[in-house]
């Protein structure tokens, strides 16, 4: 089943997620954090920062610059590459890895495990080795955006 990966984040789970990596719990991570979720796409950190800013004028941008590269160390988010070597941000649950990116409109759905784990077996078994971890990426066109060309 595919699913929206951004449904997976609730906002009551953020502070005891923020925290259970041993990170201290601040306001600054908790609005970046909230900010993220509730954006439902990929953002830079730039655009994120603009989000936040009319809000919390007194947040600066290294603050969320920060805030997100802790964020992606700790599971709560992915980094995505976008084209110019942008990076773009949104946040997941820290058990999913496998990612449907829209280069459009920067949405992103996960990938079910049941699609993947074919592929890592034949891996497996191809090369003789046992995968512990893996994190893929698929970039393309989402349905919708595909209907608007």
């Amino acid at each position: 089943m595919r699913g929206r990966i951004l449904d997976l984040v609730k906002a009551a789970q953020i502070p005891q997620r923020l925290t259970s990596q041993g990170r201290r719990l601040t306001r600054q991570r908790v609005i970046v954090a909230e900010a993220l979720a509730a954006a439902r796409r990929a953002l830079s950190a730039q655009e994120l920062y603009e989000r936040i800013k009319p809000s919390h004028p007194t947040l600066g941008r290294a603050t969320v610059y920060r805030a997100l590269e802790a964020q992606v160390q700790d599971g709560m988010a992915s980094r995505f590459e976008r084209e110019g070597h942008v990076s773009a941000y949104v946040a997941c649950d820290a058990e999913h890895h496998h990612h449907l990116v829209c280069t459009r409109c920067q949405r992103v759905d996960d990938v079910d495990e049941t699609v993947i784990a074919p592929l890592l077996s034949s891996v497996g078994r191809k090369h003789d080795f046992q995968v512990d971890h893996a994190a893929l990426d698929f970039y393309g066109l989402c349905r919708s955006c595909r209907r608007k060309r």
